[in-house]
């Protein structure tokens, strides 16, 4: 079963949220055209309450994108972003939703961050995503989304470890930084990763 999971298609990672993905809206027109060469469509939000651990606010004397260590792992401190119920967690209003056949949340719990749509950073709980996607059936995985050097990124990575075949969908995505995401990039031809454009699914 072809599949199509979209991540973090949301009004905060756009270009007038509070962390914004440079040209995010770009890529909600492209997806849009794609969804229908789909079997299945999925998608991912980020749902934090809003004492979520990652945001610098909860951490007195830090600021924005300062890298702490929580929990012995690294961790960046984000502008608030997401909160659950907020129309910043909201979908890009422009996004076709009407295709997705369920909506997997991520970052709930406000002690631990979760870049990817399967675990969370510590791969301490999963989403159920796995089970969901096996129990489908699915064997072939296309991702895209934002941000492409984090959200997206790690959930390939685990997509890839869960012994699904995965392709990233470039052009429907956007990184928040360019520079390092052409670095994970390599390291995701390496492992096998395909990398298409849109316009090869069509």
């Amino acid at each position: 079963m072809k599949t199509l999971l979209i991540i973090d298609v949301q009004n905060d990672f756009m270009p007038s949220g509070s962390l914004p993905v440079p040209h995010g809206d770009q890529i909600v027109p492209l997806i849009n055209s794609i969804q229908n060469n789909f079997d299945l469509v999925l998608a991912t939000q980020d749902w934090h309450p809003k004492d979520h651990i990652s945001f610098a606010s909860n951490h007195n004397g830090k600021s924005n994108f300062e890298v702490i260590e929580l929990h012995g792992q690294l961790q960046t401190l984000w502008p608030d972003h997401c909160v659950n119920g907020t129309l910043g967690a909201d979908f890009h209003q422009d996004l076709n939703t009407e295709n997705f056949e369920a909506i997997f949340r991520k970052g709930t719990d406000k002690t631990i961050d979760s870049y990817s749509a399967f675990y969370d950073n510590g791969h301490l709980k999963s989403t159920g995503l796995t089970g969901y996607l096996k129990e489908k059936g699915v064997t072939e995985l296309f991702l895209c989304g934002l941000a492409a050097d984090i959200c997206v990124y790690f959930s390939i990575i685990d997509a890839f470890n869960e012994g699904f075949d995965c392709t990233f969908i470039e052009d429907a995505s956007k990184a928040l930084d360019n520079d390092g995401f052409e670095k994970l990039k390599k390291e995701m031809i390496h492992k096998g990763i395909k990398i298409v454009n849109s316009e090869s699914l069509l």
